[in-house]
């Protein structure tokens, strides 16, 4: 009877391990980088991370506020050691370098259905909800701090709208085309 007990209390924590280590989606919350990104904006007056050499040094910003950031600032199978080393090393970040694509020259006055943050490769199930049968998805994070989950037969769709967005905010059509063309 006791060892029924036990079998019984230990089952579904064993599962829970059993299953994150099968499928380890959720380690670069998108929406944590939403509100890393918007407590950063509160921090200096409104402006989100903006750096003239990039958008990985922008980035770069963010982690060096909180290191702990670095996990939300780079997408799925990254382990962010281009992020550590550059704050080792004080290097740059190239862009080509980040797993993550990130928007600069906005603001919290800019239109809130700008994403600000994607995933610059899509990923089966994307970080929430990664399997290896999943649909390929990208995540998105609003300039909100919401997140949205984009499939990747819409992505084209999606980025034009964003580009529009962009152009709208007073972005030049090239800049803003620029981010969405980032491999």
């Amino acid at each position: 009877m006791l060892v029924m007990v036990v079998v019984g209390t230990l089952m579904p924590l064993v599962v829970i391990i059993s299953l994150r280590i099968l499928f380890p989606g959720h380690q670069h919350c998108m929406k944590s980088a939403g509100s890393a990104l918007r407590l950063y904006a509160e921090e200096h007056g409104g402006r989100f991370p903006s750096d003239t050499n990039g958008f990985g040094n922008a980035l770069l910003r963010l982690v060096k506020e909180d290191v702990g950031n670095v996990r939300y600032v780079t997408g799925p199978g990254d382990d962010g050691k281009v992020f550590m080393d550059a704050l080792k090393t004080g290097m740059p970040i190239p862009e080509a370098r980040c797993s993550r694509v990130y928007v600069q020259g906005l603001s919290e006055q800019s239109n809130p259905g700008i994403t600000i943050l994607f995933d610059k490769q899509p990923t089966r199930g994307g970080d929430h909800f990664r399997r290896p049968w999943g649909p390929l998805v990208r995540e998105v994070c609003l300039l909100d701090g919401s997140m949205e989950i984009i499939p990747e037969d819409k992505w084209r769709e999606f980025s034009s709208n964003q580009v529009e967005l962009l152009v709208r905010e007073g972005f030049e059509r090239t800049a803003a085309r620029h981010y969405y063309e980032i491999e």
